[in-house]
């Protein structure tokens, strides 16, 4: 696990000075503590900064090939590379370390840009062949690694792991997409593949960028290289027992490590099966670590249940001590952009505290996706099944007319929580899904939007992409229709956004067993009734996770991980009023004041809940306020003792 970084100028042969590759590697120096490195030559350079997991001695980077034609930085793990190394040692390569980057420069050399359809990992690379006069980049298959770039001024090219490794750089343009800004206070993060910063990109999960000599960088564009399954399959008499093993499979190879390996237990099925399974893989007590939070919705008991079950060495630690108000203000700073997603600081905490015994983790992310976990794909399916019996016109005529008339009853028995039920029942099926992942709609948004910014965003709808992906896939299956789409949005722009950078922020390596592709494509093809039955989600996992979890935890309702905010932000609604109306967000001059501070006062009064909103507003803040410089980083989290 690394932090990668790179100039390329395809007509200008000086080597890129020094002082702007250290600047853009030091600026990711917590993703790679333990050495860097760099090389440059004409018309390229490269930077690199390590986190040493695997060939500690034999893994320095960037790393050529012995004749030093060929150049790689890469960030990321190879899981396969060991069976890839035997192949290309049968074409007569020669290797000189057990790395697995090394086998990236044979790898090009035998397959070419074909190379990262058959890797097997987690990566992000950059590879330099200089007798072609190619430089080349790929991205994995669903975006557990980051790879971000940009067209300079100049005419030339760069690269980085992270924004803030393109932000070191002092003639970027700096300038902030305003479609960006809209599609976050939508989506609670910038979408694939824009960033905040109108002048940065990223290449999208499952793409490579090919740039050569003599040509523009302009007229490069990403190609993709895999693809999610967009038709259901038949299923299985044995399909259980087939994904355990293929579980089982996934997570062995995960465990490939010459470092401490540990895994996040958060007390739910997923986390569940793949500490289970790590925990039969090895020999010795596999270490364990939960973030819990006081109350109902505390996981720390259910997770010491299959800490006490395994034998694991289990750490936990209460996460309702943050203070939401501080972090709104670190987030930014460790993701570059403003990121919604509440969880980013319980993940930071488990990270912290994992970081402090191990410099390795698994986890359970992505078998929400795969495996139809989350609630909403259950009242997708329910509002799909509505459509069909009742007519379009009385669904958006009455239906709709409802929802409007509906309050939003926040604080109300569920089953009284009609208004959301209601807006995506009168919605075609592509709007209704998307109306179930919006955290702001529309209407809002407009109205926290200055004059000027709400005419700039004029007749952009984030809902477009939703409509598009949906539209590609099969139109038989709803909840596949619905998976493909966060499959290629939520997932790589929120869930493996977030477990990348509050991991990184701490030089901490999370491997989530579950995203191997080959078991994401099989698991995605399943028919829906394997995968949602009787009202529940993941029901073949859940199958599988009876044979190796406690009942009771088959038997409790999901739970997010994070703690409620409302309470939190009424107690501190003048400092909330202070930050919002007083500061950067204000002097930005892309907001309407007075929209902002009647929102502030209608949380205050208990009149309604506005908490996700005024998350998304403070994080805003607080990314102004750290693009400005008008606030100091906070102290590094605390990762190592």
């Amino acid at each position: 696990m690394c932090g990668i970084a790179g100039l390329f100028h395809p007509f200008r042969p000086e080597p890129p000075a020094a002082a702007l590759l250290r600047g853009m590697t030091d600026a990711q120096r917590h993703r790679g503590p333990d050495g860097e490195g760099f090389h440059a030559e004409r018309h390229l350079g490269f930077g690199h900064r390590r986190l040493a997991i695997v060939d500690l001695a034999g893994g320095t980077q960037p790393m050529a090939t012995a004749d030093g034609a060929v150049v790689v930085t890469f960030n990321g793990e190879i899981y396969n590379h060991e069976q890839l190394r035997l192949e290309l040692q049968r074409l007569g390569h020669v290797f000189r370390s057990r790395s697995d980057t090394e086998v990236l420069l044979h790898g090009w050399r035998a397959w070419g840009a074909d190379m990262p359809a058959r890797l097997v990992g987690m990566f992000a690379f950059a590879l330099w062949d200089r007798e072609a006069g190619r430089l080349f980049l790929a991205r994995d298959p669903l975006g557990e690694k980051p790879l971000h770039y940009a067209v300079m001024p100049d005419g030339g090219f760069a690269f980085a792991s992270e924004i803030g490794g393109l932000t070191a750089l002092p003639n970027l343009p700096r300038g902030l997409d305003p479609v960006a800004l809209d599609d976050f206070l939508a989506l609670g993060y910038v979408p694939e593949p824009a960033t905040i910063e109108a002048a940065i990109r990223r290449l999208p999960p499952a793409h490579a960028l090919m740039l050569r000599l003599g040509e523009p960088v302009e007229a490069a564009m990403p190609r993709r290289y895999w693809s999610p399954p967009r038709m259901a399959g038949q299923g299985a008499a044995d399909a259980a027992e087939s994904l355990r093993a293929r579980i089982d499979a996934a997570v062995r190879a995960r465990m490939m490590s010459d470092v401490p390996l540990g895994a996040f237990l958060s007390g739910g099925i997923d986390s569940g099966v793949v500490t289970s399974l790590a925990a039969e893989a090895t020999d010795h007590p596999l270490a364990t670590f939960t973030i819990g939070f006081a109350g109902a919705a505390d996981e720390r008991p259910d997770a010491a249940l299959v800490a006490a079950r395994y034998g694991t060495r289990h750490t936990s630690e209460d996460g309702a001590a943050a203070d939401y108000l501080a972090m709104a203000r670190e987030i930014p700073r460790i993701f570059g952009e403003p990121f919604g997603d509440t969880s980013a600081v319980p993940t930071l905490a488990v990270s912290a505290l994992a970081r402090r015994h191990v410099t390795v983790a698994l986890s359970g992310d992505g078998g929400d996706e795969v495996f139809a976990g989350y609630r909403r794909y259950r009242f997708h399916m329910m509002a799909e099944a509505a459509r069909r019996l009742i007519p379009a016109g009385l669904r958006r005529g009455a239906f709709g007319a409802l929802a409007r008339a509906y309050p939003k009853l926040d604080r109300a028995p569920r089953w009284l929580r009609a208004k959301a039920t209601l807006t995506e029942l009168s919605l075609d099926s592509a709007m209704g899904y998307y109306s179930t992942v919006c955290r702001i709609a529309e209407a809002r948004r407009r109205a926290l939007l200055s004059p000027t910014l709400r005419a700039t965003v004029a007749g952009h709808d984030p809902s477009d992409r939703f409509v598009q992906l949906m539209d590609e896939c099969d139109t038989e299956d709803p909840l596949l229709q619905a998976q493909y789409a966060d499959l290629q949005t939520y997932l790589p722009g929120d869930i493996l956004a977030k477990v990348d950078r509050t991991s990184m922020a701490v030089s901490l390596e999370v491997r989530p067993p579950l995203l191997d592709p080959a078991l994401v494509a099989w698991g995605m093809a399943l028919p829906s009734a394997m995968k949602l039955r009787n009202g529940q989600g993941k029901h073949i996992l859940r199958e599988v996770a009876a044979a190796l979890l406690p009942s009771e935890l088959l038997a409790r309702p999901k739970r997010g991980f994070a703690t409620g905010l409302a309470g939190h932000f009424r107690a501190r609604a003048d400092v909330i009023r202070d930050r919002l109306l007083g500061g950067a967000l204000a002097d930005s001059g892309m907001f309407d004041l007075r929209t902002l501070g009647a929102l502030v006062d209608q949380h205050a009064a208990k009149a309604t809940d506005h908490s996700q909103a005024l998350w998304h507003l403070l994080i805003l803040e607080g990314f102004f306020a750290q693009r400005a410089g008008a606030v100091e980083p906070a102290p590094k989290v605390s990762a190592v003792a």
